[in-house]
Parts: C-alpha cells; sequence; structure tokens
C-alpha cells in the first residue's frame, strides 16, 4: 500500500508539471556589429546571434556532434515524435550520398575543419538558433544577404550540417536559387532533379531529396536553371512544398538569392517562419541592407551573421594555441 500510495503521488506531481525541467539556453554577451552606423535593426540586442561563448565550449570530434542535453528537438518546438514514423520509412528509400572532403568547398568548416574556432563559430550560431526556436517556434529559416559573395550559402550549409548532427533532428536545406544555384557545387556532388521539377510537378519532394552523409543532413537541390523563380516562388506550390517538409523534417533551411538583386528572397522569407541576415565585413554597404530591409517584415528577421570578421582570426590563434597544447 505504501508503495502504491508513493507511485500515485510521484504520477500526481508529474501531471502537475513538478518534475518539468526549463531548458532554455542562456544567451552569452552580445558584442556590436561591425562597421560605421549599422542599421538600427542590428544594433537590437536580441538579434545578435553567431557569436561564440568561449573558445572550448562544445568540443566535438571530426564531423560528429555530442549534443547538449537541454537541446533535445522535443523540447524547441519540433513535431511530435508520432509524426516521424512514416518519416523514417521514407529515409529509407532515400538516395545516399557520402560527402568527400577532399572535393568540398573549403570554407564548409563544419566538414573541413570540425575542430577549428571556426567552426565554433558556426556551433554557436546553432545553438542561437536552437534558442531562439525553443522561444519562436521556428521550424524554416531562410538565410539571406544583400549581394553575392557575402557567404550566404556557406553559412547556410555550415548552419544546415551542424544541425543535422543534433540528436534526433532531421534538417533538410533547400538551394532556391533557381537562377544560379550553389550548393551542390559548394558540396562536390552532382544531383538528377530538385526544387525546379518538384514546382513543376515532374517529380516529388521525396524524389528529389537526397541524404548526405555521413552527417544525415538532407538536400533538395536547386534542379535546373530558371529565370522565373519569383514567380514559381510565390505560388501555392512553394507552400504546399514546405507543409510537406514540415511532416519530415524538424528544421528546413532555406538559402534564398540575393535580396539586392532579386525578388525571390523576399517571397521565400513571406513563406519561412524567419530569416538569417548575412553580412560581410568590410563589403556590406549598411545603406543597402536600410534599403532591402524596408521591403521586409522586420519582426521574421530573427538575426544577424557577420562574416569574415578580424575578430574571428584572433580567436583561432588563441584557439589552436590552448586546444592543441591541452591535448598533446
Amino acid at each position: 500500500m505504501k508503495f502504491l500510495k508513493t507511485l500515485q503521488k510521484k504520477q500526481s506531481e508529474r501531471a502537475s508539471g513538478i518534475d518539468a525541467v526549463d531548458n532554455v539556453v542562456p544567451l552569452g554577451k552580445h558584442e556590436k556589429l561591425g562597421g560605421n552606423n549599422p542599421p538600427e535593426l542590428f544594433v537590437k540586442q536580441d538579434l545578435k546571434i553567431g557569436l561564440p561563448k568561449t573558445a572550448f565550449d562544445n568540443q566535438s570530434a571530426p564531423l560528429t556532434d555530442t549534443p547538449q542535453s537541454d537541446l533535445e528537438p522535443n523540447n524547441i518546438g519540433s513535431a511530435d515524435p508520432g509524426d516521424f514514423g512514416s518519416a523514417a520509412a521514407e529515409e529509407k528509400r532515400l538516395p545516399e550520398i557520402t560527402v568527400d572532403v577532399d572535393r568540398v568547398n573549403p570554407h564548409l568548416v563544419a566538414i573541413t575543419q570540425p575542430n577549428s574556432a571556426y567552426c565554433e563559430e558556426y556551433r554557436s550560431l546553432r545553438t542561437q538558433v536552437l534558442h531562439k526556436s525553443q522561444k519562436q517556434k521556428l521550424r524554416s529559416i531562410v538565410i539571406a544577404s544583400v549581394g553575392p559573395s557575402e557567404g550566404k550559402s556557406i553559412t547556410a550549409l555550415n548552419l544546415s550540417w551542424l544541425l543535422a548532427q543534433t540528436s534526433d533532428v532531421r534538417a533538410l536545406i533547400i538551394d532556391s536559387d533557381l537562377k544560379m544555384p550553389s550548393l551542390t557545387d559548394c558540396l562536390g556532388i552532382e544531383a538528377e532533379t530538385g526544387l525546379s521539377d518538384v514546382l513543376e510537378g515532374t517529380s516529388s519532394l521525396m524524389e528529389s531529396v537526397v541524404r548526405l552523409e555521413p552527417a544525415g543532413l538532407h538536400l533538395l537541390p536547386s534542379g535546373k536553371a530558371r529565370s522565373d523563380g519569383s514567380e514559381v516562388l510565390s505560388g501555392s506550390k512553394f507552400k504546399e512544398i514546405l507543409d510537406e517538409a514540415y511532416e519530415l523534417f524538424d528544421y528546413v533551411i532555406i538559402d534564398a538569392p540575393p535580396l539586392g538583386i532579386f525578388a525571390d528572397a523576399s517571397v521565400l522569407i513571406n513563406h519561412a517562419d524567419g530569416a538569417l541576415f548575412v553580412v560581410r565585413a568590410n563589403h556590406t554597404n549598411y545603406k543597402d541592407i536600410d534599403r532591402v530591409l524596408e521591403t521586409l517584415p522586420r519582426q521574421k528577421i530573427i538575426g544577424a551573421v557577420l562574416n569574415q570578421s578580424e575578430d574571428t582570426l584572433v580567436r583561432e590563434g588563441y584557439y589552436d594555441y590552448g586546444y592543441y597544447r591541452k591535448n598533446k
């Protein structure tokens, strides 16, 4: 009887939420975005993400990651685990491509330099994205920039690769730059079909998605290039693709064309839950950012990523010295 009463009391406590654990990841101290007179949106403290906490946090072995216990997907707004019963069966039928480290773009540090300070920056970005997702229920995130050559696609791939290594997280990255696709080139792989084919109805989503190993990241390539990107992305078909992806994946990362050149990215941001802005240090003009931001829903801009900052090089020197000395 005493055991029964104890059990009943324990069940009552669980039902009332007494055993619940607060899994919110604390944000680190923020730094100002480099350059002069950045847009007002970028100086808000809650919009700075991607800055590392320390050089040695979340250290992992090459091509694998040890997830933090407070970042389980069921606690960050992902779908119910029961919804992925059919997803596991679908995944077994997906074609797999093993990514060759020697063929990928060297800036994909999540693959080529997983123990570097540069990769640690992306781990911090991943942590902040998971934190934001926990608070705002983000499932789809557009990675955007004003112009080309600002590191947008590299940021999208590094972030997605590390998200896929987080325990029980199923991540999909979509190459939505239908005019100048780049993700397959960055990864050193080839793909026969992609987003263009799904939009046309000549291929299904699951027929076009490939699984990238060893991370387990899923990729929907762009497919054949086409000039009417903003028109086809504005239609209901892309929204249907996203809705289907939500049933199969925890996170959908969308690599968008440059905002300052094409209207496609603005359309994608309206479809998605949020957007990350990639800004290249000593390259991006803040006036251009202001002009672009005027056309976007501000509530969807969840943060800014400062790319190619000299501050990162300083951290790397400290990191390499400390890490290798400790492991001799």
